[in-house]
């Protein structure tokens, strides 16, 4: 079975700080070609998710069909869609 590639993208913060790790909206990461970065804090909780999608598993879909997380960091809460596509 062939993995899919994984895209991860910056689409919304809240709070009143900038990102410490200085992550703007619009950013997108490639799983396995950007390690290192994207913010460790995103990445632990990206990591499950990414998972499950290489392996088959489904997330529970928006209601616009995406998926998405938050990082943890209370001072910026990033928002992030994870999309897979065939790799």
């Amino acid at each position: 079975m062939k993995r899919p590639k994984i895209t991860i993208t910056l689409v919304g913060q809240k709070g009143c700080e900038r990102c410490h790790r200085g992550h703007k909206i619009g950013d997108s990461f490639d799983f396995d070609a950007d390690r290192g970065k994207l913010c460790p804090l995103a990445m632990h909780v990206a990591f499950p998710f990414v998972e499950t999608l290489r392996y088959g598993g489904k997330l529970p879909d928006r209601s616009d069909g995406s998926f998405a997380f938050c990082c943890p960091d209370v001072d910026v809460i990033n928002i992030f869609k994870i999309e897979a596509r065939e790799g």
